[in-house]
């Protein structure tokens, strides 16, 4: 038996954590397109993506919040075999999304021990992965606990190196715009499907909206809460410090090094505090997204798309073997470098919400009883007009990432490619369900 156990506040930093985390995997995004693009980027992305993410999100949360949150909205608008293919690009975006994060628990531990070996980073991701998952056994409001403090702690830090950094401010951050002898179209596809990863997940907590207080209300209004301090926990600190800093210099899991450039004498002190912001927010990341990855399973086993083992739960109503198994699979996934597969990322999830904005679509056109506390004040055209927008982010990405000869073109292919075996899966596991539960011909003689 499920418990309603989060509340606003907690449900605010686990989509803070399903979202972002922070400002930590942007400096690649800077050193990768130049200052000015990479802010351009971050700046229209949450008015062309998040925004009518959120109201969608949002309307879908308040007017169905169950366990299972936007798988079990596909599959009441489209049936079992669109909501398997929901969940199977969502499973294909964790695997990518979640080996990243003990490789950055890594990179920001590696300021205190640099030098580590393969075998030691993975023991490393190991303690991380496992660690998460005995925060998870224990249910929904110890995850929301820790995300709450850690998020804490982490836009602190920032905020300090923001502070910190203001009085060294000697050049506009936004210049240059680009790269130097760097078209505006060369590794855009990259550039822009960093940016997106970094405004994705704003629908995965609706996978515990059965574990929600009042989720109808609690879950719109963490979403408007949330999104600010997304875009606050961006832009406060990268303003000051490109503005303090030689953008140049940026690399990827740089922040310690940038904050201790940017701060003066204060950077001895910053630069560790934010590599240690750096580890906290690996670890709260990993935990959040641990917590809403698992309830897929869970609603797809009870609704008898996935083997019956992985819905059973403790006297919490913790799922607690699709969490241990899960685990399992991020272990052997955390071996496997996914640093250049953003692009496959961006389109796993973005295949997956495109079935959701379709299913309130579909809901205001053939269901308009069906409305919660929260409603879009826009009729069904509105609405289908307010989806198509992120829609068309979305196919600009793919061609733009075709036409990007470095590895955008791999990463789509591969990435179109997994997602076309969602069909042949699906078909193999509801026969595969179907002969365990039909009785043997013995059993049929006897009954």
């Amino acid at each position: 038996m499920l418990r309603r156990s989060l509340t606003t506040l907690p449900l605010v930093f686990v989509i803070f954590f399903n979202v972002s985390g922070g400002a930590f995997t942007l400096e690649g995004l800077v050193a990768g397109t130049g200052p000015g693009l990479a802010l351009a980027i971050l700046a229209i992305i949450p008015l062309v993506w998040s925004l009518p993410e959120i109201l969608i999100i949002g309307e879908l949360a308040s007017m169905l919040p169950e366990e299972g949150g936007y798988y079990r909205w596909v599959r009441r608008a489209f049936g079992d075999g669109w909501a398997f293919q929901n969940g199977w690009y969502t499973w294909l975006y964790s695997l990518v999304d979640m080996a990243i994060y003990p490789a950055l628990l890594n990179q920001y531990l590696s300021w205190f021990v640099p030098h580590l070996s393969q075998g030691v980073r993975w023991a490393i991701a190991l303690v991380m992965i496992w660690g998460a998952a005995g925060i998870n056994l224990r249910g929904a409001l110890p995850v929301g606990r820790v995300s709450v403090a850690v998020g804490t702690f982490v836009l602190g830090a920032f905020a300090l190196v923001a502070i910190f950094a203001l009085p060294h401010v000697t050049h506009a951050p936004w210049q240059p715009l680009l790269k130097p002898g760097q078209g505006l179209g060369a590794g855009l596809a990259v550039g822009l499907s960093t940016a997106l990863w970094n405004y994705f997940g704003w629908d995965n907590a609706s996978t515990v909206g059965g574990e929600v207080v009042d989720a109808g209300r609690t879950y719109p209004k963490a979403l408007a809460l949330a999104l600010p301090i997304v875009a606050l926990g961006y832009f406060v600190p990268l303003l000051p410090t490109l503005g303090a800093t030689e953008w140049t210099t940026w690399s990827e899991g740089g922040f310690p090094a940038i904050a201790r450039a940017a701060t003066g004498s204060a950077g001895v002190v910053l630069a560790p505090l934010l590599a240690i912001a750096g580890i906290a927010s690996a670890l709260a990341l990993f935990n959040a997204l641990l917590l809403v990855y698992t309830r897929i399973p869970l609603a797809m086993s009870l609704d008898g798309l996935l083997p019956a083992v992985l819905g059973r739960t403790d006297a919490r109503g913790t799922p607690w073997v699709a969490i241990v198994v899960s685990a399992a699979i991020y272990s052997v996934f955390a071996l496997i470098p996914f640093g250049n597969l953003v692009v496959a990322d961006a389109i796993f999830y973005a295949g997956a919400l495109m079935l959701e904005f379709a299913a309130l679509v579909w809901f205001r056109a053939r269901e308009p009883q069906l409305r919660g506390p929260f409603r879009i004040p826009l009729g069904t055209l509105g609405v289908a007009l307010l989806a198509f927008v992120p829609f068309v982010v979305f196919i600009g990405v793919i061609v733009i990432s075709f036409r990007d000869g470095e590895y955008g073109f791999a990463s789509a292919s591969g990435a179109l490619a997994a997602m076309a075996c969602g069909l042949p899966w699906y078909l193999l596991m509801r026969r595969y369900l179907r002969s365990r539960a039909q009785p043997s011909s013995a059993e049929q003689r006897f009954s």
